[in-house]
């Protein structure tokens, strides 16, 4: 093995731990001692790659949101845009598919965008960002088929829905408080749920 390959080797090591322990606890939990001890890394090689926790959790976040948009790229295409309603609720539900499927990104989406670090902000928004644009696209193709309500704009329509998927897990861990879905098929169809009364409203017309 080369010196490069070896120190590859290295930082791919301490980054998977780092994934790991994000992936697992919230960002105010997790220390490099703690990366360190319990991956069996030493804080020399540590410090030698990375200077502090913070960058390993961007990295971590960078990972994430390139995961999460190379799945919805992909699993978008067979979304039909002409029923909005339905096109709409399957985007949103792409997302908690993925989560589903990985437990780990979804601990590390809430450190970073539920219980943000305000010191981090600007780098997490940045890393944010092509995931913010791709769902921008989305949300204004399907917009252009709706049959919106007259004093209902189609740029109003779009930061509506644009704020429902900021702010959509939060309801839906209220929303479950009470049964407290203990498998993903259940918390699968509680987003379900909740993505309907959102998007329709409770009241009768």
């Amino acid at each position: 093995m080369t010196q490069r390959e070896r120190q590859e080797h290295a930082k791919k090591t301490i980054f998977q731990a780092a994934l790991a322990e994000f992936g697992a606890q919230p960002y105010e939990t997790v220390t490099m001692d703690r990366i360190c001890s319990r991956h069996g890394i030493s804080k020399g090689m540590m410090y030698h790659y990375f200077s502090s926790k913070d960058e390993l959790f961007l990295l971590c976040v960078k990972e994430l949101f390139q995961s999460l948009q190379a799945y919805i790229q992909e699993e978008s295409t067979q979304i039909q845009k002409e029923n909005s309603h339905a096109a709409i609720r399957q985007y949103f539900m792409l997302r908690e598919r993925f989560f589903a499927r990985e437990p780990a990104w979804e601990v590390i989406f809430e450190s970073a965008m539920v219980h943000m670090p305000e010191h981090l902000r600007a780098d997490i928004l940045e890393l944010r960002r092509p995931v913010r644009e791709m769902n921008r696209r989305f949300l204004q193709e399907v917009i252009a088929e709706m049959s919106l309500r007259p004093a209902v704009k189609a740029e109003h329509a779009a930061r509506y829905l644009e704020s429902l998927e900021c702010v959509f897990r939060r309801i839906l861990e209220q929303y479950c408080a009470k049964d407290d879905p203990k498998d993903a098929r259940s918390m699968l169809a509680a987003a379900e749920e909740v993505l309907d009364m959102l998007l329709l409203g409770i009241l009768k017309r």
